[in-house]
């Protein structure tokens, strides 16, 4: 039989321990633990979009200019209801800043934060279309050369010095090809777009440049051109014809490019697409369906930011930030499998330490069984003293708390273990009984219990109680009342998400400590999903059950303190599951509901580096 040194040409490496995380796609040995590894690196492939802080005030049909970490957003409508109003990004809020000397809406901006330019658009005082263009230097806007044709609905591409303008609508008709480049001083007419259009999306700089979609008399268009100085060319069309549409915006050049949302007059779409150069490829979808959403904040499709719009009945301020294809999000493997499988269990402890507690083994059959992980495979302990399922289990391997739950002879226990390492003992009760209950805490002598369900048949708590070692003591409330969410963290530092109340919900909140305050949403409602985490700073959601009808899923979003972003998905989507507590980088979710009962374990990588013992 050959050997790996004559299949591969070279003899496998060896290494004392795990090799570092740039040291990837590669077997090995390790000479340390005598196993052989390999390490694999994973990356998005597609990108997604992380939840954002609102802007200050709703609108659509804005300007923006800048990057997804500094950007500019101006003008808009309803807002005033012609805006010159401006609001700057600093990567994670919006601040008002000074205003445009003219309000209006429908135009287009291009630069950065500190260097920009605002063109053409429409006004009511003097009312019409506007020729006006303006340039911000950081702190204030100044009118210069205005355009040679007064337009609204246009799209854009360059810097405040080197711009380019194209498209639109003008007095008399409601589509334009005019393109017009700016020098930092004046506007000159150059070559045609092959189609006129208005509402399209823009993007590039000003010798390379890309126009895709828009209106053309109530239709809806998919038509991509591309310019390269002098002239516009047609290339392959967008996927989705539609109008109103964001993009990546100016920084860039044609040949990177992400254009998301818009409507064809009757569909409001969440639909993204990326353009490397030569065709479109549908991806990952907004969180919100939008059209006339804030554009030109990015600058390629690895990096973008869709902000405001309108979803078909209401005006939003709603923030989403793009993450490309290529970005290192993290992965999932696979582990050892529960001796055991369940669903509506409970876990506590890491990804190499972690413990299984409970569950249904089958429809209404709770189980008491306690499981020790080690990283490869799973060792069964004391059973708990009392069965049951939905409980919420929080600490570590050897020093974990399991309170509350659910058994079909007691619907709502109060009751509450604590694990020492070898055995569960029976401590002081929970105040209120509560099951599908959510967990935070570092050992058997620190945690909390958080919302859950009270009474039938769809009784929502709200209470949140703190665990001294000794006994509970009721702290204040959730403000959304829910169970069956993902939780994490501290008894100071804890964060909550997703859950029933009922009916899927998408809310977070964070504890400090003493309160609790509503945050940035989940890009995806859900209830049943796992959560883990050291703090309100740091968590995963894991899986879950969204709409309709508990469909399971194995979306994973990651928390960075301020908002979520989807990340690699489970291999086995699943709810009801349980999952280590205490990281964000190494991991592990177990058991739950899939399209039957698993014992199935996948471990998390937050590093996208994952590092796997080979077996026979």
């Amino acid at each position: 039989m050959a050997d790996y040194k004559d299949i591969v040409g070279t003899a496998v490496r060896n290494n004392a321990g795990n090799l570092s995380d740039d040291q990837k796609n590669q077997i090995f040995y390790d000479s340390t633990n005598v196993d052989f590894k390999y390490r694999i690196a994973a990356v998005t492939s597609a990108g997604s979009w992380r939840t954002g802080n609102n802007m200050n005030t709703a609108g659509h049909s804005m300007g923006g200019a800048g990057t997804a970490t500094a950007g500019l957003a101006f003008s808009g409508s309803p807002r005033a209801p012609r805006s010159a109003l401006t609001e700057s990004w600093n990567g994670s809020s919006w601040t008002e800043v000074g205003d445009l000397n003219t309000a209006r809406d429908a135009l287009s901006g291009a630069g950065t934060s500190t260097a920009a330019i605002a063109s053409g658009g429409y006004r009511l005082s003097p009312g019409g279309y506007a020729g006006e263009t303006e340039t911000w230097n950081g702190s204030a806007w100044t009118e210069v050369a205005d355009l040679n044709t007064a337009r609204t609905n246009t799209a854009s591409a360059g810097t405040n010095t080197a711009a380019l303008l194209f498209g639109g609508s003008t007095p008399g008709a409601d589509q334009n090809a005019i393109t017009e480049s700016w020098n930092g001083s004046a506007w000159t007419e150059v070559n045609d777009l092959n189609t006129a259009r208005y509402t399209l999306g823009g993007a590039g700089i000003q010798t390379s440049a890309l126009a895709f979609g828009g209106n053309v008399s109530d239709s809806a268009k998919n038509e991509t051109e591309t310019w390269d100085g002098s002239s516009w060319t047609e290339v392959n069309n967008l996927n989705t014809a539609r109008f109103s549409i964001g993009s990546s915006g100016s920084g860039g050049t044609n040949t990177s490019v992400v254009a998301y949302s818009g409507t064809n007059g009757t569909v409001v779409y969440a639909q993204t697409e990326s353009w490397d150069g030569s065709s479109w490829t549908e991806t990952a979808d907004l969180s919100t369906a939008r059209y006339g959403a804030g554009s030109g904040i990015g600058g390629s499709n690895t990096s973008a930011l869709a902000y405001a719009g309108w979803s078909g009945t209401a005006v939003l301020a709603v923030t989403e930030e793009w993450i490309g294809a290529g970005a290192n999000i993290g992965a999932w493997s696979s582990g050892g499998d529960l001796n055991s499988g369940r669903e509506n269990t409970s876990g506590s402890g890491t990804e190499y330490s972690a413990l299984c507690v409970g569950g249904d083994v089958s429809s209404d059959t709770q189980s008491g069984v306690t499981e020790s992980y080690n990283g490869s495979s799973w060792t069964e302990v004391n059973d708990l003293n009392t069965a049951r399922a939905y409980g919420g289990v929080t600490g570590t391997n050897t020093s974990s708390l399991y309170y509350g739950g659910y058994s079909t002879t007691t619907s709502y226990f109060t009751s509450t273990e604590s694990w020492n390492g070898s055995s569960w003992t029976e401590v002081n009760d929970l105040n209120e009984g509560r099951y599908f209950i959510g967990r935070a805490g570092v050992s058997n002598t620190s945690a909390l219990a958080i919302s859950g369900d009270n009474s039938p048949p769809n009784g929502k708590s709200a209470n949140t109680e703190s665990w001294n070692g000794s006994s509970w003591t009721e702290v204040n409330n959730v403000n959304d009342a829910r169970s069956a969410t993902g939780t994490n963290g501290t008894v100071t530092s804890a964060l909550l998400y997703g859950g029933d109340t009922p009916g899927e919900t998408a809310n977070t909140e964070v504890w400090n400590g003493s309160s609790w305050t509503e945050v940035n949403n989940l890009n995806t409602a859900r209830r049943q999903n796992a959560g883990t985490g050291t703090n309100n700073s740091a968590a995963l959601s894991i899986g879950g059950a969204v709409p309709p009808s508990y469909t399971v899923t194995g979306k994973t979003e990651d928390w960075n303190g301020n908002n979520w972003t989807e990340v690699a998905d489970l291999s086995t989507a699943r709810r009801t599951s349980g999952a280590s507590n205490t990281s964000t980088t190494a991991a592990a979710v177990f058991g739950g509901l899939s399209t039957v009962i698993t014992g199935a374990t996948e471990e998390w990588s937050g590093s996208s580096v994952t590092t796997k013992v080979l077996t026979d």
